[in-house]
């Protein structure tokens, strides 16, 4: 073990993924000394992380890194057509939002791959200035403060200290362990498998597809390349649905579709990567920060990946903590309050809409397909009744707060 070097830092942050690197580059363009230190040296296929929501894409614009994803391999994602048992699939297409519509200024949502993005980020971040370590280990931390972390990096002792720690290193973050902050989870109802694809052919390349069919509810996503994400959210008591030798050939089994045209070329796809099943739930804090800490991404809290608002979320955080930190030479949790207060609201009408939406796709009785049916048609005739679900695409602070009040509920699920 060589001896110990010791540097200072204004920010050091916990993992370089993407929250953690859209900070690193935000700060260091501003000029400030930044340090990332993340324990991967290859960033892998996690199946989760691969869509930003329009409203995300708005976050990535403000920060200066949408072209940044865009030149590595983002696709556009312009439409989005709710294919469903229910309906027959021209209906459907009758019924499909253009996401290239819905903000200003803002092309649509954003598909890429979870490690292109790390990638892209992490280069944007180095470009800006930061330091961003890769394949640290044993990290142990002084929270305070005066931060201090203590790492090994090709078999030498490091040693920085720093104004403020970030931590963003994820859902079982070890640096919101350290500090002891406590963090609230809802019960999973669904389980959710994914499996990246290649050769997919006869699907529209700017056209995302979810839905419900059977037993399972199915999101069909295009990357670049004749690539594709797909997911498959079922019910949670079902641990073993897709495990074994045969994993990715049962999936993708399941894109057999009868309302969704062309889905052979989805069914008949070539698995690029692994199929792996996480829990569908959310989890949140009652405040991601400390003194000389402030937690990002999932390591403060994540939104149910059924809803598909994990990276929207990600980036909101890296623009507020940064905007906050670049706007006063106060880094205290006192002048971090807004980012508290604001990313607790958002989280928690996250929560309502993910509820909501669990109730309209993701019960698989004849009663829920009924109640399903009857929801859709509501929603098209009164838009006030959709607002909770727009607020996953435009935002969930852009719609008013009685979007997501129990009486929108009732009368969306109140019987025929």
């Amino acid at each position: 073990m060589r001896a110990a070097t010791r540097d200072a830092f204004d920010v050091v942050i916990i993992g370089g993924g993407i929250a953690g690197n859209a900070v690193a580059a935000t700060l260091a363009r501003a000029g400030k000394k930044v340090l990332v230190l993340e324990r991967s040296t290859v960033y892998r296929d996690r199946v989760l992380g691969e869509y930003f929501q329009p409203w995300g894409v708005a976050e990535l614009r403000t920060l200066g890194l949408l072209d940044t994803l865009v030149q590595a391999g983002g696709v556009v994602i312009t439409r989005h057509v709710p294919y469903d048992e229910t309906e027959q699939p021209a209906e459907s297409e009758a019924a499909a939002a253009r996401f290239d519509k819905v903000i200003p200024d803002v092309p649509g949502g954003l598909s890429v791959g979870h490690p292109t993005t790390c990638e892209a980020l992490a280069a944007a971040a180095r470009t800006a200035g930061a330091t961003v370590l890769r394949g640290v280990e044993r990290i142990e931390l002084q929270l305070g403060s005066t931060a201090t972390v203590r790492y090994v990096l090709d078999s030498a002792e490091r040693t920085a200290r720093c104004r403020l720690m970030v931590g963003a290193d994820g859902r079982e973050s070890a640096v919101r362990r350290r500090a002891g902050l406590p963090v609230h989870a809802t019960e999973p109802r669904l389980l959710g498998a994914g499996l990246l694809v290649e050769d997919v052919r006869d699907w529209p390349p700017q056209q995302l597809s979810i839905g419900t069919e059977g037993d399972r509810v199915f999101f069909i996503q295009p990357q670049t390349r004749g690539r594709g994400r797909l997911y498959l959210m079922y019910a949670a008591d079902q641990r073993r649905r897709f495990t074994g030798a045969t994993a990715a050939r049962d999936f993708l089994a399941g894109f057999v579709l009868g309302c969704v045209p062309h889905c052979d070329g989805i069914a008949n796809a070539k698995p690029a990567g692994p199929c792996a099943a996480y829990p569908m739930n959310d989890t949140w804090m009652d405040c991601p920060v400390a003194e000389g800490l402030a937690l990002v991404g999932d390591a403060a809290g994540y939104s149910d990946p059924h809803f598909g608002q994990g990276l929207s979320v990600a980036v909101r955080d890296a623009r507020m903590v940064s905007e906050l930190l670049l706007a006063s030479t106060d880094w205290s949790p006192t002048a971090l309050k807004p980012y508290v207060e604001e990313r607790a609201e958002r989280m928690r009408r996250l929560r309502l809409s993910t509820a909501m939406l669990i109730t309209l796709r993701g019960e698989f009785t004849p009663e829920a397909r009924e109640r399903r049916r009857r929801a859709r048609q509501r929603m098209r005739a009164d838009p006030e009744l959709a607002l909770w679900l727009r607020a996953g695409v435009v935002g969930p602070e852009a719609v008013p707060a009685w979007a997501f009040d129990d009486r929108v509920r009732e009368r969306l699920f109140a019987p025929a």
